[in-house]
């Protein structure tokens, strides 16, 4: 019998998985000092809610004190709406909550209610309708309702402000104007007072309505190309617009 005979047998190698191998050893160390790693998302949606929040803000701020007509109008809500689109309900909220206090910081407190009631607001309410893919009429016409509050919000507060109430000065220029429509039709009859009233109410909603219209073409326009559509124009306007999607 030779000496390799003698020998004891070695215990075979377990081929099991559970037996750890140094490089698994080592693996797992280093897996338990990693730190756990937080969602790539989190600062992204912090840092664009921050950033478009501000837009808003500018965009406000500059048409207050260089007004450029009604191009810089168009895009109030449209900051707000886009943090909805990309983020949803809670990032929206927050976004118009930052534009609020940061025009607070620059403007008073007054003048960012004027811009958070209702350009805020309907930052948050396009963006949820966008999202939700409801029709452009259902989306406007939630705006322009919307839009109209704001407007008697605004006369109300800057009445208030002002110590004058301006809504006769609203019923002065329409009471003008549905004269000047009586002349041109050779009406006798003057405009009742009932009449005023309900032709000014008429044409704060027709301008909250055309006012809502351009923002969702500009919305449709832009939003496609950063990747975030809203929902298809009704086929007439696609036709009007030439537009081939």
């Amino acid at each position: 019998m030779s000496i390799l005979d003698s020998l004891p047998d070695q215990p075979e190698e377990d081929p099991s998985p559970e037996s750890p191998t140094p490089h698994n050893h080592w693996l797992d160390k280093e897996q338990q000092l990693m730190p756990p790693q937080l969602k790539a998302d989190a600062p992204l949606r912090m840092v664009e809610t921050a950033f478009l929040a501000s837009t808003a803000s500018l965009i406000w701020f500059i048409n207050f004190y260089f007004p450029l007509g009604p191009v810089l109008r168009i895009f109030f809500p449209v900051p707000i709406a886009l943090v909805y689109l990309r983020w949803g309900k809670r990032a929206a909220w927050m976004a118009a909550l930052t534009s609020g206090l940061l025009l607070t910081v620059l403007m008073g407190p007054a003048r960012s209610l004027l811009f958070v009631m209702p350009y805020g607001f309907m930052g948050v309410l396009l963006g949820a309708t966008w999202y939700r893919r409801v029709p452009w009429i259902v989306s406007i016409t939630l705006g322009t309702l919307l839009g109209t509050l704001g407007v008697f919000f605004r006369l109300w507060l800057l009445s208030v402000l002002s110590g004058e109430d301006l809504w006769i000065y609203v019923i002065t220029q329409v009471t003008e104007f549905i004269e000047w429509v009586f002349f041109s039709l050779s009406l006798l009859a003057s405009p009742s007072v009932f009449l005023i009233q309900v032709g000014a109410i008429a044409l704060i909603v027709l301008n909250n309505f055309i006012y809502l219209f351009v923002v969702h073409l500009a919305a449709w326009f832009l939003f496609e190309r950063l990747g975030n559509p809203i929902p298809r124009a009704p086929h007439w306007v696609e036709v009007l617009m030439d537009y081939e999607g």
